[in-house]
């Protein structure tokens, strides 16, 4: 008996979306600085008018540099920035900043990250940026292009093609 060889199945290729490059990336937190400033800005202005109305300060001074309410207020500046960006992955997979370099962020399987991998993601990121962005320059290393916030969070950012 002859050995025939199986056919040949036709080879369904899935064409890989390109990886989030590092530029794109950095591109991306630049254009997201400017919404976070404004979060910023709104977060101070409702401090100094509770500082001043609530306060009862008649100086109409501002809040005083290393005091309690200004680490408060920099938690808050914080956390109004996490919250923008967990609420703009979680719905849409985008923030403001990643629209126009046409970045998505995705699960590791492709799906929807949760709010656990999110504020993860958030949290590393943060962290990465304090140590002098090193989490983001990981990429160049990484096999997958991935920084250490992705890896962290199981999430990974793609580049969507041009419609």
């Amino acid at each position: 008996m002859e050995d025939t060889p199986l056919p040949a199945q036709p080879a369904v290729e899935a064409t890989p979306r390109p990886r989030a490059l590092l530029g794109w990336r950095l591109l991306s937190l630049f254009y997201d600085l400017w919404p976070a400033a404004a979060l910023w800005m709104l977060a101070s202005l409702l401090f100094n008018i509770g500082y001043t109305v609530l306060g009862h300060h008649a100086e109409r001074e501002n809040i005083p540099p290393g005091s309690l309410l200004s680490s408060l207020l920099f938690l808050a500046c914080l956390l109004v920035t996490g919250l923008y960006a967990t609420l703009s992955w979680r719905h849409g997979g985008q923030t403001l900043g990643m629209r126009p370099w046409r970045l998505r962020l995705l699960a590791a399987d492709g799906g929807r990250p949760g709010w656990t991998a999110l504020w993860l993601r958030y949290a590393v990121g943060l962290l990465s940026l304090l140590v002098g962005g090193l989490g983001f320059w990981w990429a160049w290393f990484d096999r997958d292009r991935r920084t250490w916030h992705d890896r962290a969070s199981g999430t990974r950012l793609e580049r969507m093609p041009k419609r």
